[in-house]
């Protein structure tokens, strides 16, 4: 008996896709778990758009905090969801994918961190061994 892997989305959208909790780039993989965050453990889950409007993908990606851990360590390099959970509409194709919207819409009460937001601050020491 075998087990057939059917690959839903491309890799290019993994490779498009960053957490609005950290602005990591890198997701890991885990068998009948889901897909995580490597840095913070949220949790991303991909569902395929009603409306696609032409486009060669519409994906929703649905970003969970239930499984992130220690938002509370560092609010600068860190940034919570909206009661937990918040969602992206991506449209496009390999190589050219864009955001359509997020939910909830982005306000002065919430903003997801952008790709690489906190690249360049230097998390202290004492709570690096944390996240």
């Amino acid at each position: 008996m075998s087990l057939d892997v059917i690959d839903r989305h491309s890799e290019a959208l993994f490779e498009f896709l960053w957490c609005p909790v950290c602005g990591h780039e890198v997701f890991s993989y885990i068998p009948f778990e889901g897909v995580f965050c490597k840095n913070c453990n949220t949790q991303v889950e991909l569902q395929e758009s009603q409306e696609d409007r032409g486009y060669e993908e519409a994906v929703l990606a649905c970003f969970d905090t239930a499984t992130t851990w220690n938002l509370h360590v560092d609010e600068k390099l860190r940034r919570d969801l909206p009661d937990g959970s918040a969602r992206v509409k991506i449209f496009g194709a390999p190589g050219a994918y864009e955001v359509d919207w997020w939910s909830p819409e982005p306000s002065d009460d919430w903003e997801p961190v952008e790709r690489g937001e906190f690249n360049d601050i230097e998390e202290a020491a004492e709570v690096s061994h944390l996240a």
